[in-house]
């Protein structure tokens, strides 16, 4: 199978993954950096290289793509490459605005190919096991869920090409995570939401969106979620995250989450699997796999655009105020 990458920031780590893949072979890159992509061309022995993304969408020779682009470019390379055959994994966010997830979803159909979207997350040993214990029974009925992105890297609106984009929200670039995380632990749709943000941080800077903001979630069986993404915390990256349940109670912290089934101190316990333990191109060799059985991946069409439809739901809230329905797109 023949790979190919279109973005060499992050792209990068998905070239690393490719090659550790038994039988797939990076064929060609692409960066509109000429010397980036030079010089990972070069590390990593690439041939084909381009500074135009059709260059890799259009050549028929390419099996798989990886789009790793700037957000404002994800859905016009993801519809290229499936309208050329492709499958494609695509960064997060997949799209920035409904009218491009309707057409990458017209794409789909049209092409009959395979799309993944690296909602990473799904990989942390830590969180995998949770999921198995929601699921066994073992913390009751969850009935509120908490999942925080939290990331000192104001530098990238303030500075870097998202704040140069002609819309972007934090959101959809660091809570998508923890809205699709919250979903695969509760098996449930959201429903609806409301939301909030602040421009606190960056409101002395030429960035002209929230830099922060926080969603109130409510899920199809009645539990209720909160979701907050910053970009300004004054601590290391985490992913905070808590489940409270009928019968057990998570808490993610480092080294070693919490596990308390009362209040008392013998009812708490440490939970000491990795976190968060995955780096990201972990989801490639499931999606490889998947191709070659000819069945969807994990993280699947309906996975992708069900957590986009929650993200446009948060941003109108923000914008508008009001509780708004989740209008799910598939």
């Amino acid at each position: 199978m023949k790979a190919g990458i279109v973005g060499l920031g992050v792209g990068e780590a998905h070239l690393r993954s490719y090659q550790n893949i038994p039988g797939v072979e990076v064929v060609a890159v692409c960066d509109s950096d000429p010397t980036r992509l030079q010089d990972i061309a070069d590390r990593y022995d690439i041939a084909g290289r381009a500074t135009d993304y059709r260059r890799l969408t259009e050549d028929p020779d390419i099996d798989v793509l990886s789009i790793c682009s700037f957000d404002n470019f994800h859905a016009e390379q993801t519809i290229s490459a499936l309208d050329h055959g492709k499958h494609v994994m695509v960064e997060k966010p997949c799209v920035l605005h409904p009218a491009e997830a309707e057409a990458v979803l017209a794409a789909l159909d049209r092409s009959g190919r395979f799309i993944t979207s690296n909602l990473i997350l799904r990989e942390s040993p830590r969180f995998k096991t949770v999921q198995r214990m929601i699921a066994a029974g073992e913390f009751g009925e969850v009935f509120h869920i908490e999942g925080d992105y939290l990331h000192e890297i104001l530098w990238k609106i303030t500075e870097g090409w998202r704040g140069r984009m002609d819309f972007y929200c934090t959101f959809y670039g660091g809570g998508i995570h923890l809205v699709d995380l919250m979903r695969w632990l509760m098996n449930q749709e959201i429903t609806e939401v409301c939301a909030m943000g602040n421009d606190v941080l960056t409101r002395d800077s030429a960035y002209g969106f929230p830099d922060t903001i926080t969603a109130l979630l409510r899920f199809a069986g009645g539990a209720t979620g909160k979701c907050t993404t910053t970009l300004g915390p004054r601590r290391t990256k985490f992913h905070a995250l808590n489940v409270y349940g009928t019968r057990r109670t998570f808490v993610n912290d480092v080294p070693d989450a919490k596990l308390f089934s009362g209040d008392r101190p013998e009812d708490e316990r440490a939970m000491t699997e990795p976190y968060p333990g995955m780096k990201k191109g972990d989801m490639l060799p499931e999606f490889i796999q998947a191709i070659r059985d000819d069945k969807e991946p994990l993280v699947n069409k309906t996975e992708i655009f069900r957590v986009m439809a929650v993200c446009f739901a948060v941003w109108e809230a923000v914008q508008s105020g009001r509780t708004i329905k989740v209008a799910n797109l598939i």
